[in-house]
């Protein structure tokens, strides 16, 4: 299971990267996406590239998803989003916090998977 980091200038950008990892990706979301605080997210990427950023967040939101890291990773490379994903390894320092305030997060509202529940 991966967790993904999703920012954007707009709620509607993040709704359409979500559906590009699902549909272009072949990723799957498990749960809903939880929306995570502009701030908070821009602190973990600069922590994680250790380098300042180009723009602020306007909009982030974490999900998990069912394959592994390296899948995702390799995944994500090959579609073109309207937001920035990155795709958070458990070797990151930061990643053990990402994981405990995932669940305390709010979830975002409507998004809805496009995959069948089978």
């Amino acid at each position: 299971m991966a967790l993904i980091l999703v920012r954007a200038d707009s709620e509607k950008k993040i709704l359409n990267a979500l559906a590009d990892l699902e549909r272009h990706a072949k990723l799957k979301i498990n749960g809903k996406p939880r929306i995570l605080p502009a701030k908070i997210a821009d602190k973990f990427i600069k922590a994680i590239l250790k380098q300042e950023l180009k723009s602020e967040t306007h909009f982030a939101v974490m999900v998990k998803v069912s394959e592994d890291t390296t899948k995702s990773i390799m995944q994500v490379r090959k579609i073109h989003p309207p937001a920035h994903i990155m795709v958070l390894s458990s070797e990151y320092a930061d990643y053990p916090e990402l994981e405990s305030i995932f669940k305390e997060l709010k979830p975002l509202r409507g998004y809805y998977s496009h995959k069948n529940k089978t």
